[in-house]
């Protein structure tokens, strides 16, 4: 089994604490991993070199939330940092000898396909060694869904997304693993794109789509 710290910020915590939950997971030998769900601005360096020392007693992934190096684009979604504090966590973290993946939004509003490849090709310069590619939802209650409904912009359609993702794809070394292609939100909650909501067809479509032999 691999324990995952999914939710949330998971190094947001006195290191003390961190300790007690992460040394409780390795709980037997059935364990085979870690996989660390933050955000490249809740990793002081105490907490890294307790992770570096982490991963030598098992296998640690740290996955970290780029979504874009659209600057703009990150002040719109409210990510709360500035590139260079993602370019700074994943030099700490490769430094340490941890492996790191990185999680990018494909379809953000006002984003063009350009700006989908420019950030997979910074993962990738960055160091990453894998990557979360995630589709946008919209949500009800969220400030999003209010300028989705003013049409301030528009989703992408599914073939829309696969010829994005595909170009993204082709863009990795052959060493850098895909841990994930979309993601499809709560259906109380969604509203859109709609489609997301069928993942089963989705994901066949995906994978036909996503064939590289040609």
């Amino acid at each position: 089994f691999i324990v995952y710290f999914q939710n949330f910020s998971n190094t947001y915590d006195s290191l003390e604490n961190l300790k007690i939950k992460y040394d409780s997971a390795l709980i037997d030998n059935r364990i085979v991993g870690l996989q660390i769900a933050t955000r490249p601005d809740c990793l002081s360096d105490e907490i890294i070199e307790y992770l570096g020392e982490l991963n030598e007693r098992t296998n640690l992934w740290v996955e970290l939330g780029l979504q874009t190096v659209n600057e703009k684009t990150a002040k719109y979604i409210r990510r709360g940092y500035e590139n260079k504090v993602y370019f700074d966590a994943v030099k700490r973290l490769k430094e340490n000898g941890i492996e790191v993946v990185t999680h990018i939004i494909i379809g953000l509003p006002n984003e063009t396909k350009q700006d989908a490849l420019k950030t997979t090709q910074t993962a990738v310069n960055a160091g990453t060694n894998g990557i979360k590619f995630h589709l946008l939802h919209v949500l009800q209650g969220t400030d999003l869904a209010k300028e989705y409904e003013a049409g301030v912009f528009s989703c992408l359609e599914l073939e829309e997304y696969a010829q994005i993702l595909k170009e993204c794809i082709a863009l990795l070394p052959e060493e850098t693993v895909v841990h994930r292609i979309t993601g499809d939100g709560a259906k109380k909650d969604l509203i859109a794109p709609l489609w997301s909501a069928d993942k089963k067809r989705v994901l066949n479509f995906l994978n036909k789509f996503l064939s590289f032999n040609d």
